[in-house]
């Protein structure tokens, strides 16, 4: 891009495309980006006698605003594909989480998983890992941390902290609040 006084508002010489994976985190898309990102400049300086600079288009660009750490507290009522996207998005920073046992809970990692009930209720165990009923679909809970502890693989977690079918997750407005919806 060539600079001008807007923020990333000058004209583009070279683009590279990366497609985000289901089970793309943060933290993986980032790493993915710095390694397309230093070929691409390589090729820029390398060609840059060669290249055309093209104008963006004002209309296609959006503001990314800072997160805030209120964004990682998960809403079990949302949709479990919803769901499953801030769990990556927040990975590795500030790591999605909600409430168990009175306590904070990261959710480092989840799957989608076939179940319903209502929302935030563990509802089974598979694999070890439990499968947390959302508003829309199930999400199998797959790295957890407690608060000043590592994070663990849920099957490890559930055994030092456990997880029965029937405990719901989140803090208590949130349940009442998925209660009422229902």
């Amino acid at each position: 891009m060539i600079m001008e006084p807007g923020l990333d508002t000058g004209p583009v010489l070279l683009e590279r495309r990366q497609p985000v994976l289901a089970d793309d985190t943060a933290a993986s898309l980032t790493e993915k980006l710095a390694v397309s990102g230093a070929e691409a400049i390589v090729e820029a300086l390398r060609d840059l006698e060669i290249l055309v600079a093209r104008p963006q288009e004002a209309a296609a660009a959006t503001y990314a605003a800072k997160l805030e750490r209120r964004e990682a507290l998960i809403d079990w009522s949302s949709d479990a594909a919803q769901i499953d996207r801030q769990v990556r998005a927040f990975n590795p920073f500030p790591g999605a989480e909600t409430r168990h046992g009175g306590e904070v809970l990261k959710i480092w990692g989840a799957r989608p998983a076939a179940a319903a009930g209502s929302p935030g209720t563990i509802v089974a165990i598979s694999d070890g890992s439990p499968i947390v009923a959302c508003g829309n679909g199930a999400l199998a809970l797959t790295f957890l941390q407690r608060p000043g502890s590592q994070r663990l693989a849920a099957t490890e977690y559930v055994k030092a902290r456990p997880m029965p079918i029937g405990t719901v997750l989140g803090s208590q407005s949130q349940v009442a609040s998925a209660g009422n919806r229902r």
